[in-house]
């Protein structure tokens, strides 16, 4: 289920805010330059789907969000635990990093959880198949696709090189409980 939390960054054990609303989720977010939107394909898609027919199902937001934020080129990524160096790519993103562009990612499948480091908040994403999130270019955050990650996304690119992760040094994130799909669900 789509999720955010709010936590104040020296506090990861009482949230602020928690709610699974939508609405409010987009909101909250926008107020700190976030974009979170919900998507749905124009056709439907088998688990199965490869690249191309993902691309297609999402093809008019898709190409909007392209144009909005002058996105230059898009890809799908699908990952899960048969995923070669699995461990080591969940490792990668789970440091706070900045990006040079904007960080647009859309769910197809599956779930993964951002933590977006802000006026001295964590904000932790939770999204899911259908979620749209966008962190603005410099901004501190790190990702957690989960001991187990299962997800399909969309990723957005200004530069054909795609983004290169700048680490902060910041070592908040070991502060924050790792994302873990089941406890959220459960919630």
């Amino acid at each position: 289920m789509s999720h955010l939390t709010v936590y104040l960054e020296n506090d990861a054990l009482r949230p602020e805010l928690s709610t699974a609303d939508p609405a409010l989720m987009a909101g909250h977010l926008a107020h700190v330059g976030i974009l979170f939107e919900r998507w749905t394909a124009g056709t439907p898609l088998p688990a199965s789907a490869d690249a191309e027919a993902v691309l297609a199902a999402y093809a008019t937001p898709v190409e909007a969000l392209k144009e909005a934020r002058r996105f230059r080129s898009v890809d799908v990524v699908r990952v899960t635990p048969a995923t070669e160096g699995v461990i080591a790519l969940r490792a990668k993103f789970l440091d706070e990093h900045t990006h040079d562009e904007d960080e647009a990612r859309f769910f197809v499948e599956g779930s993964g959880a951002f933590y977006i480091h802000l006026d001295r908040r964590v904000f932790r994403v939770v999204c899911e198949a259908g979620d749209l999130l966008s962190i603005p270019a410099g901004t501190p955050h790190w990702f957690d696709m989960g001991a187990r990650p299962r997800f399909t996304a969309i990723r957005f690119f200004t530069r054909p090189d795609g983004w290169i992760a700048s680490p902060t040094g910041d070592t908040i994130a070991a502060r924050f409980s790792p994302f873990d799909p089941v406890a959220v669900e459960a919630a």
